[in-house]
């Protein structure tokens, strides 16, 4: 598997690629946010610092996430809880504190690329737009718009909307959102980093939603969508 190693400290960097290599991947590493954004494009994951010289990290995430469903895990420092929030909503598939276990580091890996290679579940009827109080979902164009003004969502954030609307009948748990958005059917997927995940995604679609009540907290179950304010 090709592999894109964004890393500002090439002490860092330069142990990592031969690492890699020896697990059976090819790795490029590149020194800055620019370099990133040229080679992306050849990589089947992108292993991305946060902290980089030239272009802040989390833009680099945002800019890869919206030409490419190419996989990406950042790193942020330990104890950064931000960035780790912040490097999510950005549209990286896992955040990783750094310094970091190498084998965590490929457990991690193997994890995401289950969950991007499987194929994705067919989208539940109805395939035409769908509304929800003052919101318009179209799952053909997955756009959202919210009383006629559209709605900039990543790609995780339009499923999980999604998802909740075409279940509007029911409360669904954590579990069933991290099997059927995030692919994850593991013991993780009910582990507090799962928690977070699913958190950090509800709490960003309230945000561009305008109000927490589109997104009920079932307390102790889980998520069902509601009307808004």
């Amino acid at each position: 598997m090709q592999l894109l190693v964004v890393e500002s400290d090439t002490t860092a960097a330069e142990p990592l690629a031969p690492r890699l290599e020896r697990h059976g991947h090819e790795a490029v590493t590149v020194a800055t946010g620019a370099e990133a954004l040229r080679a992306y494009a050849d990589a089947e994951l992108v292993l991305l610092d946060l902290d980089l010289p030239d272009i802040d990290g989390l833009e680099v995430c945002r800019r890869i996430r919206g030409n490419s469903d190419t996989p990406i895990i950042a790193f942020a420092r330990k104890g950064a809880d931000l960035d780790r929030v912040l490097g999510l909503q950005a549209g990286s598939d896992d955040c990783l504190d750094t310094p970091y276990e190498f084998r965590e580091l490929m457990a991690r890996i193997d994890a995401v690329m289950r969950r991007a290679r499987r194929p994705p579940a067919p989208a539940p009827a109805p395939a035409e737009a769908l509304s929800v109080g003052d919101v318009c979902i179209n799952p053909g164009s997955r756009e959202v718009r919210l009383r006629g003004r559209a709605v900039d969502l990543t790609r995780k954030e339009f499923d999980l909307l999604y998802y909740l609307a075409t279940h509007s009948d029911s409360v669904v748990t954590r579990q069933r959102l991290m099997a059927d958005i995030w692919g994850d059917t593991s013991a993780n997927a009910l582990g507090p980093r799962a928690s977070r995940t699913i958190d950090t995604h509800v709490s960003s679609l309230r945000g561009k939603l305008g109000h927490s009540g589109w997104i009920l907290t079932v307390r102790g179950v889980g998520f069902r969508i509601g009307r808004g304010g």
